[in-house]
């Protein structure tokens, strides 16, 4: 097996006596998308800073396509990209000036500049803007970024909050760009947008408070969570279900959809779901008894069963679970992105 293409052992920072990285070990493999995923204050751009060398670890290891980043040499940084979280750029500048300035550096022959220039101004989207830069969007500022630290054909592109403070269009043609570079070259993402990482990338490191918690293939992490988590969708007395639920006591924690107008009320009839069928989360705590009593449940309440089966969850509510942010007390609301109907919660006060 080769080696990765990033590699960190007991990677650790210290600040003034705070320590802001506590042992990171990462492994990226080559060609891989990897989401390195970590709310703000993570530690997430200081691992950049001390991947790149602009920063000395106060101990542990960073090992770059092969070489030891404490005695790497030009050869081999040539072949890195680089897009801080906040680019700066020449704003006199055109874009397809910028990039043969930035090629220049590398000492790029001007015919490969040429080509070069012309295919990742296409790449990103940017062919044939006449534009300076200072007059670019923040979205084409990202893109021109990230075509300016491929301009050298790196083989790990590092990118630290590329799609950071983009607006939704803004948002979509940067992760567009970077789906472009899959199995291309390997890149290596770090951002605090969930949404981002589950769209793109195909492994992810989960930071938090300078700890790595987990890395696994997205897939593979869902997976591994979901196995928690069961959905009961039904019609009909959806209220006493959910109590009944609760009350069992491999059931850690309940989640039924509030009503459009206020939370579904207790004792409510049989046709509180308005005939329509309602999906139940539930987290157990021993998915073996929860298999044989979530059913029993329905049929003694006579509730008619719809589907009954194990959740997928999102990257978002494993992140949640590692990190234990969730909000889980009375009637809190977590859904999906303007949707407007809330979670009724229920959740044990003493722990199982």
């Amino acid at each position: 097996m080769s080696e990765p293409a990033l590699q960190t052992s007991a990677l650790t920072k210290e600040y003034k006596g705070t320590r802001v990285l506590d042992a990171v070990d990462l492994a990226v493999e080559h060609g891989s998308v990897f989401g390195f995923l970590g709310p703000n204050g993570a530690g997430k751009t200081t691992t950049l800073r001390l991947v790149t060398g602009l920063a000395r670890p106060t101990s542990g290891a960073i090992r770059v396509l092969g070489h030891d980043v404490a005695s790497v040499g030009a050869a081999t940084r040539a072949e890195l990209g680089f897009l801080p979280d906040v680019p700066a750029f020449y704003d006199w500048m055109t874009a397809p000036e910028y990039l043969r300035f930035a090629g220049g550096l590398f000492g790029l022959e001007h015919r490969v500049l040429t080509q070069r220039v012309g295919m990742l101004l296409d790449q990103a989207g940017l062919a044939g803007v006449t534009t300076r830069i200072g007059g670019f969007s923040r979205g084409m500022k990202q893109r021109l970024g990230i075509a300016q630290a491929l301009i050298n054909a790196p083989r790990l592109l590092l990118l630290d909050e590329p799609t950071s403070a983009l607006d939704p269009i803004g948002r979509k043609e940067v992760l567009d760009l970077i789906e472009t570079l899959r199995g291309r070259t390997t890149v290596f993402f770090s951002t605090h947008l969930l949404g981002d990482v589950e769209r793109v990338c195909d492994t992810v490191a989960i930071l938090d408070h300078g700890r790595v918690l987990t890395q696994a293939p997205i897939t593979e992490l869902k997976s591994r969570y979901s196995s928690s988590k069961v959905v009961v969708e039904v019609t009909g007395r959806v209220p006493e279900l959910v109590a009944a639920l609760d009350a069992s006591p491999w059931a850690a924690s309940v989640e039924a959809p509030r009503a459009r107008g206020g939370i579904v009320a207790a004792g409510a009839g049989a046709g509180d779901s308005g005939g329509e069928p309602v999906a139940i989360t539930v987290t157990v705590t021993d998915v073996a008894e929860a298999r044989l009593g979530i059913p029993r449940i329905v049929a003694d309440l006579g509730v008619g069963l719809v589907r009954f089966e194990a959740a997928e969850l999102t990257l978002e509510e494993v992140f949640v679970d590692l990190v234990g942010e969730a909000d889980r007390g009375g009637g809190a609301s977590r859904g999906a992105e303007g949707d407007s109907i809330g979670v009724v919660t229920t959740e044990r006060e003493t722990q199982r």
